[in-house]
């Protein structure tokens, strides 16, 4: 290989290499400014918010899940970051011993956030639309499984007071009247995480949907 033609493919890489990290610090800046705007907020952390998570998708499906998941790690500093000065979004009860504050950081925060870097596994085995489609839903139903998993674990002590809540009436006290404990836990977890996820997944879907029509958006860079 001539000089010339090494110094090209080093030129050419160092750009690849500039554009990745410029453009997931702008998809990252943009994340972080949607996940402030949230139309609906539950009580004790979670909320609606206008596609937020979508960018870190992006991410994946024009980076690779590699360098998604590495971002989604990043994502998941800065949302904690934000989150410390803001009780709701940073929810860790204050009688709680310190490995429980530990384990709600780590599974609401870290993991939670990390795993929306799987957005990108189909980028290589699909078409556009449906490859972005598929992995927004893949990467938000990880991130739901582990706040379920979270939910449950810590926070399963409140489910029967939870479901005797104005609003679910006859369900709620058949659902209290027929199991406790720990699957008493995971249906509560289910239940209120759900009230955010789901409508979360559906709306970043149908952007998801929109985004991946506009070639410059969409297109993969490697």
């Amino acid at each position: 290989m001539s000089t010339s033609n090494t110094s090209g493919t080093a030129v050419a890489s160092s750009h690849a290499r500039t554009l990745r990290m410029v453009e997931t610090g702008l998809l990252l800046a943009i994340a972080t400014v949607l996940s402030v705007i949230q139309p609906y907020q539950l009580p004790f952390g979670g909320g609606i918010t206008v596609a937020s998570m979508l960018p870190v998708v992006l991410i994946s499906y024009r980076h690779g899940v590699k360098w998604g998941l590495f971002s989604g790690f990043i994502y998941s500093l800065l949302q904690m970051a934000m989150g410390f000065g803001t009780v709701k979004s940073f929810f860790v009860p204050e009688d709680y011993a310190i490995w429980a504050g530990i384990g709600i950081v780590l599974m609401d925060y870290v993991i939670a956030y990390t795993v929306l870097g799987f957005g990108g596994l189909f980028r290589n085995q699909l078409k556009t639309a449906p490859a972005l489609c598929l992995g927004t839903v893949i990467a938000l139903l990880f991130r739901y499984i582990v706040h379920i998993i979270s939910g449950a674990v810590f926070f399963g002590a409140w489910a029967e007071w939870f479901f005797t809540q104005d609003g679910f009436y006859t369900i709620g006290a058949k659902i209290v009247e027929n199991f406790s404990g720990a699957s008493l836990a995971v249906i509560y977890s289910v239940f209120y995480n759900g009230l955010y996820m789901i409508p979360e997944i559906i709306v970043t879907v149908i952007v998801a949907y929109v985004v991946s029509k506009v070639p410059a958006i969409a297109k993969k860079i490697n």
